[in-house]
This record gives structure tokens, C-alpha cells and sequence, in this order.
């Protein structure tokens, strides 16, 4: 069973496009939801560059720099890797308004769900900007920079499961049906040992820790986090291999994933060895990080659909 059974309207829709050569709006929908989910993966890089060049404050007003838009005469790295991430962000922003206006206009087109959930994705990016806005004005509070960073996951991931529901996915077998609430539980535990990496960034935990024995605990509970979050995707990995007759993509996702835990870890044991004096280290962690959570929520995502297509 495909997509078109699922959503006859979003079927006709692409049948009519075919038959004149346009674009349907799934497709254009489609189409932004993953420009919107590679710039958004693209902006959570240079906002950890940012932090970790302790760029964070090098624009000491919101929305604007230096009272202006464009701060040429105080532009150096660390201010435009500050402005340069507003930058992206408003686009992202504008972008956001553009996918929701556009999804709720071709309603009867898409599926049901679509519309509502591309508010919800914008209700996350308004907050975002609120939450970007307080981490100037608030003096890096590590609370706030924390949730800044979780924030900026959970918009992520929630174009993800939009972008993967609305890809065309036919040849499912059914026997995916427990691993999507594997690959939940594991994309799960990766959010939160994401969240734990940003306080422990946010706090400069590490830091504290090694030259003065302060905030270990912060430290040791994101070293401890690296437990559960591994051994669940190990487990995912394992039930997805004995599992039979799985669609290939399933397949290739969680070998992605096994590649970026490993590559992951790596990172983690560099960045901790070398006590973030490394930056590029440090921002690649970070990336790393939200590739393997994406990975984990697209195989969630398209496990699900495997074990709905074929109860249906």
C-alpha cells in the first residue's frame, strides 16, 4: 500500500501535476521542508561555533548589531559569526512563515496533519527567536542557552517527520513493528544526551571541572548519558539485523547511524581529551550529535509508516 491509498487527495494532486508537467504542492511542500531541515542543521553548526569561539555576546544589542544591520565598522570573526547566525535564523524564520502559509493555502490537497504541524514547527521558530533574543539580553544565561539549543533540536526533528511522512515510500513489508518504538526510545535518549552536552557547554562544565573540581557533576552526568543513549542504539542496530525482508532504506538508515554513533564517540573522547581548545572538534561534536538524532527520528519515522502501511 502507498501514499496515494493514504491520501487520495495528495494522489490526485500528483496525478494532475504528472499530466501537466507542474509541480504539485506536496512536492513544493516536500521540496522546502528539507531546505528548511539542511538550513537548520547548518545554523545549529554556527551557533555552536559561535559559542565556542565565545562569540556569544560579540553583538551586545538584539535584533540588530551595533544598532545596525550590517556592523561594518566592528565587523571581525567573532561579530559576524554572531550576525551571520541572526542572519540564517531570520531566514529560517521567513521560511517557516512561507511553509505554514503555503501548507494551510493547498490544505485540501495535503494530508490532514500537515498544516497543523507546520504551525506547530512555526510556534517552535517564533519561541526560538525569543529564546535567541534573552541569550543576548540575559548575559548567556546557561538555562537559557540550553533551552536555546533544545529548542533549535525539537524544530529540527519536527521537520524531519514531516519531510520523511510525505516522502513516496512503497515496498513496505510490515515487520517493522517494533522498531520504530526502538528507534523512538533511542532518538529519545540522543535528545537528551544532547541536551546534557549543551548544559554542560553552557556552563562550561568541563572547564570547571579539570582546573578547579567545580560542576563535576554537571560533567560526569553527560559522560554517565553516553551509556543509555549507545546501548539503545546498539540494541536498534541488533533487533534491525535480524529482522527479515526490511525495506532497504530502513537498512541503510541504521548503518548511517551506526557509523555516526561511532564517529560521535570518537569525537567525544578528542574534544574531552584536549578540553575543547579545539573548536572545529567541538563544533563537529555538536553536529554530529543532531545528524544522529536525525537519523534515528527518520528511521522512527519511516519504520512507523513501514508497520501502518501494512496494517492498513
Amino acid at each position: 500500500m502507498t501514499d496515494s491509498v493514504l491520501h487520495p487527495e495528495a494522489a490526485a494532486s500528483s496525478h494532475s501535476s504528472l499530466v501537466t508537467g507542474a509541480i504539485s504542492p506536496g512536492d513544493r511542500v516536500r521540496r522546502l521542508i528539507w531546505k528548511l531541515a539542511i538550513a537548520t542543521l547548518l545554523l545549529m553548526a554556527i551557533g555552536s561555533a559561535t559559542r565556542v569561539m565565545d562569540a556569544g555576546l560579540a553583538c551586545p544589542d538584539w535584533p540588530l548589531c551595533y544598532g545596525t544591520l550590517f556592523p561594518r565598522q566592528q565587523m571581525n570573526l567573532q561579530v559576524f559569526l554572531e550576525w551571520f547566525h541572526r542572519l540564517d535564523a531570520a531566514l529560517i524564520g521567513l521560511m517557516s512563515i512561507g511553509l505554514c502559509a503555503l501548507t494551510w493555502w493547498h490544505r485540501r490537497e495535503l494530508p490532514g496533519w500537515l498544516p497543523w504541524l507546520s504551525t506547530f514547527a512555526l510556534g517552535l521558530i517564533v519561541f526560538q527567536g525569543v529564546l535567541g533574543g534573552l541569550t543576548v539580553t540575559e548575559m548567556l544565561r546557561f538555562d537559557i542557552v540550553t533551552a536555546h539549543l533544545g529548542t533549535a533540536l525539537l524544530f529540527f526533528t519536527t521537520l524531519l517527520v514531516m519531510g520523511v511522512a510525505l516522502l513516496p515510500y512503497e515496498g513496505g513489508t510490515g515487520n517493522a513493528s517494533k522498531l520504530s518504538w526502538l528507534g523512538l526510545t533511542a532518538a529519545i535518549l540522543v535528545y537528551l544526551q544532547s541536551l546534557s552536552g549543551g548544559l554542560v557547554g553552557s556552563r562550561w562544565a568541563l572547564h570547571q571541572c579539570l582546573s578547579s573540581s567545580q560542576l563535576c557533576s554537571v560533567m560526569n552526568s553527560h559522560l554517565w548519558g553516553i551509556a543509555p543513549a549507545t546501548l539503545s542504539i546498539l540494541v536498534l542496530m541488533l533487533a534491525t539485523k535480524r529482522t527479515p525482508a526490511l525495506h532497504s532504506a530502513l537498512r541503510q538508515l541504521i548503518s548511517a547511524a551506526g557509523l555516526l554513533l561511532l564517529l560521535q564517540i570518537t569525537l567525544g573522547i578528542a574534544t574531552f581529551h584536549l578540553h575543547l581548545q579545539v573548536e572545529p572538534l567541538t563544533v563537529a561534536h555538536q553536529l554530529i550529535g543532531a545528524s544522529l538524532l536525525g537519523t534515528l527520528v527518520c528511521f522512527t519515522v519511516l519504520s512507523w509508516r513501514d508497520r501502518s502501511l501494512s496494517a492498513t
